[in-house]
Order: C-alpha cells, then sequence, then structure tokens
C-alpha cells in the first residue's frame, strides 16, 4: 500500500506543477523516475515516450500508466494514472469556474507568458535528452533530420500539416526500410 500512495503522490505532484501538457511533463518524469527513484530505465522512457505519442491519449498520463504498472502492477498503474490526471482535472475546473476574469488579471497574464517559455524549454531539453541516449545509428539520424528540417519549413511557410501526419510518414518509411533490410539479410543467408 505504501508503493502505491508514493505513486499516486509522485504523479500527483508532477500533475500538480507541470504546465504545458504531456510533451513539458516528460523531462520531469523522467527527472524523477529514472533519475531520483530508479523506478525504470534511460530505455524503458523513451520506449514508452514512443509508444505514448502512437497511442491514443495524453503522453504523461500513458507514461504514468506505465510506470505504475511496471512497478505495482495494475494497482500502480490506476494510482499513478489518477495521481496525475486529478491535480491538473482541479485546476482546470477552478479555473473553468472563474475564466472570465481569470485571464484579466495582469499578473496571471503575464505569468502565462513567462510559463510558455517555460514550457518550450522543458519540451526541448526532453527532446535533446532523449537525442543524446538514441542510439546513433545512421538511418535514425536522417530520419530525425529530414523531420526536423521538414516541421522548420512547415512552420515558416505556415502550412497547416499535422505532425500526427508526419509521424505516420516516418513510421512508414521506417517499416519499409526494415523490410528491405530484413529481406536482404534473409538473401544473404
Amino acid at each position: 500500500m505504501k508503493d502505491i500512495l508514493e505513486l499516486f503522490l509522485t504523479f500527483a505532484k508532477i500533475g500538480l506543477f507541470t504546465f504545458g501538457g504531456g510533451y513539458a511533463m516528460i523531462s520531469i518524469i523522467e527527472n524523477i523516475c529514472v533519475e531520483k527513484k530508479k523506478w525504470i530505465t534511460h530505455e524503458e522512457m523513451m520506449n514508452i515516450t514512443i509508444v505514448a505519442e502512437s497511442t491514443p491519449g495524453p503522453v504523461a498520463v500513458n507514461c504514468a500508466t506505465f510506470v505504475g504498472f511496471k512497478k505495482k502492477g495494475f494497482a500502480g498503474a490506476l494510482a499513478a494514472t489518477f495521481g496525475v490526471i486529478i491535480p491538473s482535472f482541479v485546476v482546470i475546473y477552478l479555473i473553468a469556474m472563474f475564466l472570465n476574469h481569470f485571464l484579466e488579471i495582469t499578473w496571471i497574464a503575464n505569468a502565462f507568458k513567462g510559463i510558455k517559455i517555460a514550457v518550450g524549454i522543458l519540451i526541448f531539453d526532453a527532446g535533446l535528452k532523449m537525442l543524446k541516449k538514441m542510439k546513433k545509428q545512421k538511418f535514425m539520424l536522417i530520419v530525425f533530420i529530414c523531420s526536423t528540417l521538414l516541421m522548420i519549413f512547415i512552420t515558416v511557410l505556415a502550412w497547416n500539416f499535422s505532425s500526427i501526419s508526419m509521424m505516420l510518414i516516418a513510421g512508414a518509411v521506417s517499416m519499409v526500410v526494415f523490410l528491405i533490410e530484413s529481406r536482404k539479410a534473409g538473401e544473404k543467408k
């Protein structure tokens, strides 16, 4: 029961003090769950981030569910998931009750401007950490560079192109390359 409570409180703290959504939480989840508590490895964190992006639901919720399940099974998954969801729900509920006047308060409007910058830095930090820990394979590096350049190009030209579509295209290209390499390996035997 102590471990279940620890999972809930850990993810409640993450959910309460992280602004900017799941991508901003990745860096904090990694810091707490990998480096401080050692519940999962860096490799597992990278894998779950990839899977969490590919499955329905918020990235942070999917990460919390995985960590909780790995630590304490189904009960751990529930505790971690509720831990990360409940604080955000309560905060959003309270803001919604007073939304008409909330953003009119000057210091809150200014705080949100600062939070936008912090969220960008957190997302950038998470991406850099994953890039450093990624196995340096030629194909993965090519996909990364092409995706980055394409996203910059799309942003500069202000095209309406979904990042989900880009992930699907990268996944399809990866699958084709994998099938070609598998076939070549089979022919060599």
